[in-house]
């Protein structure tokens, strides 16, 4: 409600135009619709899954993999992808990002659900060099996340618009690359502060 009374006084001022909805006919649900709905979504789930996760999770893999580091160095940040990751963790290290979240958010701006995978690839590599393949995930997180970290992370994902696809529909919807550009800034900028006062508040309540 407040960013909507905030665009609506400075951004989108004028006169408002009248908005129609014909509201469906309310009875109770059809179990054939509902299987066929829920048929519709895994197999869309699945095929999102099956390209764009899988394509950017294998770039990222082949981007942490070289330059191969030298002994003592972590892998994780000698190589390409580290490097990168290096420079956007200045930005983001005031909201209790590490390293291995700038890497992630590198792949996901394909899609949010690609962190997940690419978190998951971060430490298989990391932990190829340095455990040998045993630590879990979660021990993984259990030793370089605080509680604080964590739910700053959750805090970004509400809002950060990480989507190509919802992009290229604002763009092809609004005839050019002004709207789109605005969105993708507006809500990185909404993502960053809500990350940050998560984190903070957090780490003042004892969580960090």
């Amino acid at each position: 409600f407040v960013a909507a009374l905030a665009l609506r006084r400075s951004v989108t001022k004028g006169a408002s135009s009248g908005f129609m909805l014909e509201m469906p006919r309310y009875q109770m649900p059809n179990l054939r619709d509902f299987a066929l709905g829920l048929w519709s979504r895994a197999v869309a789930f699945l095929k999102r899954a099956g390209t764009i996760i899988l394509l950017t999770t294998v770039i990222l893999w082949a981007l942490l993999s070289f330059p191969k580091a030298p002994p003592g160095v972590p892998q994780t940040e000698y190589s390409v992808a580290g490097r990168i990751a290096s420079g956007l963790e200045v930005v983001v290290r005031p909201i209790g990002f590490n390293h291995d979240i700038a890497l992630a958010l590198i792949p996901a701006m394909a899609a949010r659900e690609v962190a997940v995978a690419a978190i998951g690839t971060v430490y298989a590599v990391d932990d190829a060099e340095g455990d040998k393949g045993q630590a879990t995930i979660r021990e993984q997180l259990q030793k370089r996340w605080s509680l604080a970290t964590a739910l700053a992370f959750l805090a970004w994902f509400v809002f950060a618009p990480q989507c190509i696809s919802t992009i290229a529909v604002t763009r092809r919807e609004t005839n050019g690359w002004k709207w789109p550009l605005f969105m993708v800034g507006y809500l990185f900028a909404v993502a960053y502060v809500a990350a940050g006062i998560t984190y903070w508040i957090a780490v003042a309540a004892g969580l960090g």
